[in-house]
């Protein structure tokens, strides 16, 4: 199959789109921008706006990636093979993400962020900027992480979220806040300074009630914590290898 391009869509002569592409109806792609192989682009999306601020440096989306209807992409960001999201996303310029990135409908990427390998973001989620985003991490509905400690003013300061993070449903994380690795943030959690890595916080103000491993199946009793002993859908066989040496239990 070769490079397909809908006849209504608009794609500068000096955009580099690989091959076996498929760019949707009524779908704009600007100059300086590179589409990596066996991509597919939806319609009625915005590929690639200068706005001035990173104007010298390209929009990378890496191969195998699907971006669906309705999304927008500022230049100067940079997103590795198999980008995934749902419908109208924004995502500003300075992101540079990893492989296997998922960004659900109505997400929004403030830019000059790092994500890692593998994160999950669901619908309604909120990055602002400054953000430094581990590995496989998950990000749930309607979290927003906040950068501004003195609203409005133009001190920003990101927050850390580290490797096999799960912020669950409606939780917030105030500027600076530290999340440790392989943590668990409650539903509906304010989040404020340092979170212990494989720890739980939940509340408003969020408090820290504990190990992850106390939390177990009703069903077998086994730990549902760290999540990826037992997770592994959607991930590489060579990642859940990794993960099954390092729980052989399950």
């Amino acid at each position: 199959m070769s490079t397909q391009i809908h006849p209504t869509s608009i794609v500068s002569k000096h955009a580099n789109i690989g091959i076996n592409c498929k760019v949707g109806a009524f779908t704009s792609i600007g100059d300086n921008v590179e589409i990596g192989d066996e991509t597919e682009i939806g319609s009625y999306c915005e590929i690639g706006i200068d706005f001035g601020i990173l104007e010298d440096k390209p929009l990378t989306i890496g191969p195998d990636s699907l971006i669906r209807s309705g999304s927008i992409f500022y230049l100067g960001s940079k997103f590795g093979k198999g980008l995934r999201t749902g419908h109208r996303v924004t995502v500003r310029e300075g992101v540079l993400a990893g492989e296997g990135l998922q960004i659900g409908t109505l997400s929004d990427l403030q830019g000059h962020c790092t994500i890692g390998d593998y994160v999950r973001l669901h619908s309604n989620v909120h990055i602002g900027q400054k953000t430094d985003i581990g590995n496989f991490v998950w990000i749930f509905p309607y979290v927003v992480l906040t950068n501004d400690p003195h609203p409005p003013s133009g001190e920003l300061i990101g927050c850390k979220i580290e490797d096999y993070v799960a912020i669950a449903t409606m939780s917030t994380i105030l500027p600076g806040s530290v999340i440790g690795r392989g943590a668990l943030v409650g539903a509906m959690t304010l989040v404020r300074g340092s979170i212990p890595e494989d720890s739980i916080v939940i509340g408003m103000p969020g408090k820290v009630i504990g190990p992850t491993d106390k939390i177990r199946f009703k069903k077998d009793g086994k730990p549902v914590y760290p999540w990826r002993r037992h997770f592994h859908r959607g991930y590489p066989e060579e990642i859940t290898q990794v993960w099954k040496n390092e729980f052989p239990d399950g």
